[in-house]
């Protein structure tokens, strides 16, 4: 298992533009989070207008997936979005510990 980050790009008036596909984005990410893939998301409180999720998979799909069928992305709130693979080495969910 590795750790991945879907960051986000959001419009400039995301919290006005979301409203309408908030329900469905919400529970669009509650089953990702009760199928044990996404394990924390949220915006960023400043600008500029990001998200940041972070999903537990086999590969970067798994946060791909998500992107690709999220209400936000498909009704234009995300102008465009990427996967990174974090590589988790201090904390109780670390993935790849290290100790010194």
């Amino acid at each position: 298992m590795k750790h991945f980050v879907l960051i986000y790009d959001y419009v400039p008036d995301f919290r006005e533009k979301r409203t309408p596909f908030r329900g469905r984005h919400l529970e669009y990410a509650n089953a990702s989070v009760a199928r044990g893939e996404l394990q924390l998301g949220g915006a960023f409180a400043e600008d500029p207008p990001n998200g940041m999720l972070v999903f537990k998979g086999e590969s970067p799909e798994v946060a791909a997936d998500f992107a690709r069928s999220d209400p936000y992305v498909l009704n234009g709130v995300v102008t465009q979005w990427r996967v990174r693979e974090w590589v988790t080495v201090v904390g109780p969910e670390a993935l790849t510990k290290v100790t010194p």
